[in-house]
């Protein structure tokens, strides 16, 4: 990536916000279009850490649904009325990114430039990296909050995919779409388990 580090761009986005609180449409602004995988990867900081803010996977991650969408139709980004204006408070927000920063800030030193460069190439290439993007994002958009880790795989692939996508590094982009696949996998065990459970607890009901 050229110019100033992302995790420096990141960090002064989140001194910026305002005291109170701030909503989608105000972060974008403050990015623009320009900005949009950098917006997608402070989004996906409040999900590295332990601590969760009821609601916000499916808000947070509707939006970067929506900058994948954006970038593979080669559009502006449209965010819906409902989630445009939904705002996130400064308070519980501040904190989170900032725990969440030296993680990025390790990624981002080992990323390097042209690794893999078929892989962030134009034409094919980046159509299916988009299109990976908004897979990461539904994925962490499935209602699974609740249980451990259920946001933070997806958050890491999108972080992958977004340090990847802006260094142009191809090894980060595959890490990214080796986190899809290991949230998918991982969801499938949740829901299998899940089912197990059920029936066993309707036999033993109807025994």
């Amino acid at each position: 990536m050229h110019g100033e580090a992302l995790s420096l761009r990141i960090r002064a986005l989140i001194r910026s916000l305002p005291r109170t609180g701030i909503t989608l449409s105000e972060l974008v602004h403050r990015v623009g279009n320009d900005g949009l995988l950098i917006l997608a990867a402070l989004l996906t900081l409040v999900f590295l850490i332990p601590i969760s803010i009821p609601g916000v996977s499916t808000v947070f991650g509707a939006a970067i649904l929506l900058i994948g969408l954006a970038r593979l139709l080669r559009r502006e980004l449209w965010i819906p009325e409902r989630i445009a204006h939904k705002t996130i408070a400064t308070r519980k927000l501040r904190p989170m990114l900032r725990k969440a920063l030296p993680l990025l800030h390790r990624l981002e030193r080992v990323s390097r430039p042209n690794r893999i460069a078929w892989l962030v190439a134009n034409g094919p290439a980046e159509r299916m990296n988009n299109a990976s993007l908004i897979l990461g994002a539904v994925l962490l958009m499935m209602p699974f909050g609740l249980i451990p880790f259920s946001n933070t795989f997806p958050a890491v692939a999108l972080l992958f995919f977004a340090i990847g996508l802006l260094q142009r590094d191809g090894v980060c982009v595959l890490l990214g779409y080796i986190a899809n696949v290991l949230t998918i996998a991982y969801f499938a065990l949740l829901i299998g388990g899940g089912g197990l459970a059920l029936r066993e607890m309707v036999g033993r009901v109807i025994a």
